[in-house]
């Protein structure tokens, strides 16, 4: 039987709306806070399996070319290079909100700021206060700094279907900021040694980068070889190689640019990039980092028992479990009082106490500082990923108590149908 002649396009244009509609699904939050837990789940069930050697032994593999000091261990390349993908779509996410969103409005923008400030310092000093008076180590003060937006907002759309936009927005700007400041606190505070040279000579493949999207260039072919030749001088320099994505981020333009006779030309730039590559690190740099990050040997109950009773994993469940709750709601609180600066009309301060909880929900980034910390598969990092995970299930499950209370309240706010209708 003969194909017919158009049978090959309606293929290809088949195939081109299932891959459309998969990119779509793949942007949503709650699509990749579950890709996250299940990678991390994968892990942890893989380590303490039989066949454990075997995650170990992939986790270990060294690939790279060593001539350009690129040898490094898969786990390497997930959390240097894979991340620097995350924290590239993070960078235009806080770009925009810089120029075109909420943290433009110096008035809306004043609690969530004093929140993600309050959220990172308190987390921190409990963190520095156990380890002092437990005899811990005290350089992992950053780890229960993080808030995993990917989770946390996927927590969100799962657990509170009736809550106002105004407290996703709270949350959304929250986390923004909070990434920016754990950028900054990798940069400087994780950088054991700095070769100047290799930082100045980023600037070049970084300025051509930024000539080109100023111009409005996509061609991925001239795009990505300048994003990767930054990428390396970066990692060269010492400096945490994803602070690359921040930088390349921040060189996209968020402003639309205008056709001829004023008419509006599109998204801009950033939102673009950040609507292509979305799906790429929501389905495969976030979950291939989870899965080569939070593997953790746990010998039962009496091995869950030792690693908790570490003055760093504790350090790190109460941050992020007490810190969070206590550093966000105080903060928003004292500015509130102390200032004009409201709360949105559609919130209250049990919306804000629920997303504080929330916020508890450390897992990136926090994996991430504590293998920069201790370095990865040290038995202190083992400790640190048990605290990690222990906390932001507590987070996940106070937080999920107190955000089910408010959405029965809101649901019952909402209008029922007109009567006659039918439900």
């Amino acid at each position: 039987m003969e194909q017919p002649p158009n049978g090959p396009r309606l293929f290809a244009q088949a195939s081109s709306r299932e891959a459309a509609r998969l990119a779509d699904v793949l942007r949503r939050e709650t699509v990749g806070g579950v890709l996250l837990a299940l990678a991390a789940l994968v892990a942890l069930v893989w380590i303490n399996s039989p066949l454990g050697d075997a995650y170990t032994g992939l986790r270990d593999t060294t690939v790279g070319p060593a001539a350009l000091n690129l040898d490094l261990t898969l786990g390497t390349w997930a959390a240097d290079g894979l991340l620097a993908i995350f924290f590239f779509v993070a960078g235009l996410e806080l770009k925009r909100e810089l120029v075109a969103g909420d943290l433009r409005d110096p008035a809306r923008a004043a609690l969530p700021i004093a929140a993600a400030v309050g959220g990172i310092a308190v987390p921190a000093a409990l963190y520095l206060a156990i380890n002092a008076v437990g005899d811990g180590d005290l350089s992992g003060w950053a780890i229960p700094a993080a808030t995993d937006i990917a989770f946390a907002l996927a927590v969100l759309a799962i657990v509170a279907t009736s809550l106002p936009t105004a407290l996703r927005t709270f949350l959304l700007t929250l986390a923004v900021v909070d990434d920016l400041l754990a950028i900054t606190i990798i940069a400087l505070f994780y950088t054991d040694t700095l070769e100047v040279w290799a930082l100045a000579a980023a600037l070049v493949p970084l300025s051509v980068f930024a000539a080109l999207v100023q111009r409005r260039v996509r061609s991925w072919w001239l795009l990505l070889p300048l994003a990767a030749c930054t990428w390396a001088l970066v990692h060269e320099s010492g400096v945490h190689a994803t602070v690359a994505g921040v930088l390349l981020a921040f060189a996209v333009p968020v402003v639309r640019s205008d056709q001829a006779g004023g008419r509006d030309a599109g998204p801009g730039l950033a939102e673009h990039f950040e609507h292509r590559l979305r799906p790429v690190s929501a389905a495969v740099a976030v979950p291939i980092f989870a899965l080569l990050s939070a593997g953790v040997a746990v010998d039962g109950v009496s091995g869950l028992a030792d690693a908790l009773s570490d003055p760093v994993a504790l350090g790190v469940v109460a941050g992020l479990v007490a810190g969070k709750t206590i550093g966000i709601m105080g903060s928003a609180a004292l500015v509130a009082r102390a200032t004009h600066a409201r709360l949105d009309d559609d919130l209250s301060w049990w919306d804000v106490l629920g997303l504080s909880l929330l916020a508890g929900v450390g897992f990136t980034v926090s994996l991430l500082i504590g293998e920069l910390a201790f370095g990865a598969g040290t038995e202190r990092d083992d400790n640190v990923k048990v605290g990690i995970l222990v906390g932001s299930l507590l987070a996940i499950g106070l937080a999920t108590i107190v955000l089910r209370a408010r959405n029965r309240v809101y649901r019952r706010l909402q209008p029922g149908p007109p009567q006659g209708s039918r439900a």
